[in-house]
């Protein structure tokens, strides 16, 4: 448990993996900070959380909009004095596209998403860090940011592995301010981010599982726990790391 006066911020708080970090951090003793872009999930998710006795807020704002980031983290940093923890969970695969046919359009959207994204977040949340306590900054990457993903999922592999780099890099930069930056890197997790194959071809998503070692596919929590240590003191000498979480994924027989 952690002192109940820390912040943290969540983009893409309000399903999935980000949901469930928002409430692992809650249980922890944070104040939570959610972000989203639907308003009416938002306030669902924020009346669960404060069900459960989580001092907890929502900001609906598009984390590629690069102004709408500086000006909401401003507000939020402003308001609370200081940023203990960054979760930039929000990003996706963007769509599928091969490259002969790709539009830039498609590209820079992918890449904003991922990339653009956790660079706006990061760079606007750096001076609040800085008032932080054993403040960090955690980002995900993707095992696509190693394999470069599958058929149509090149940029989004391209734009994974940039997140790992930059990872790296602001953990370099801000070293000096005690502000550490890890990335997590989630396997196969039975989220929203898989309806669409899980409605068309449930046998081959229920097949993945037998590329993990583990035997089964992740949950969202299984992401929540690691993040809730990576921003701990317990991880207070962890930086610039990158975990994986997909329990042997790539390994199974």
């Amino acid at each position: 448990m952690t002192s109940t006066n820390k912040i943290a911020v969540i983009t893409g708080a309000t399903g999935g993996i980000g949901f469930a970090v928002s409430k692992q951090l809650g249980k922890d003793g944070y104040t939570v900070i959610m972000n989203g872009i639907e308003d009416e999930a938002g306030a669902k998710r924020l009346k669960e959380l404060e069900e459960e006795g989580i001092t907890a807020e929502y900001f609906g704002f598009d984390v590629t909009d690069e102004q709408a980031v500086n000006a909401n983290i401003k507000a939020i940093g402003d308001k609370y004095g200081k940023i203990d923890a960054l979760i930039n969970n929000a990003g996706g695969l963007g769509g599928r596209s091969r490259f002969e046919d790709m539009t830039t359009e498609f590209y820079r959207g992918v890449m904003a998403l991922n990339l653009d994204s956790t660079f706006f977040l990061s760079r606007a949340a750096i001076p609040y860090l800085k008032k932080g306590e054993n403040a960090s900054i955690i980002n995900y990457t993707s095992i696509a940011g190693w394999n470069a993903g599958g058929p149509g999922a090149g940029i989004y592999g391209t734009s994974k592995a940039a997140v790992h780099a930059i990872t790296r890099a602001l953990a370099k930069d801000l070293a000096e301010y005690g502000i550490r930056v890890n990335a997590v890197s989630p396997g196969t997790i039975d989220t929203p981010f898989h309806t669409q194959i899980k409605s068309t071809k449930p046998e081959v998503f229920a097949s993945w599982k037998n590329n993990i070692l583990l035997g089964r596919l992740g949950q969202p929590e299984d992401v929540a726990s690691v993040i809730s240590f990576l921003v701990s003191d317990n991880a207070a000498f962890l930086t610039a790391e990158t975990i994986q979480v997909g329990g042997g994924q790539g390994l199974g027989i």
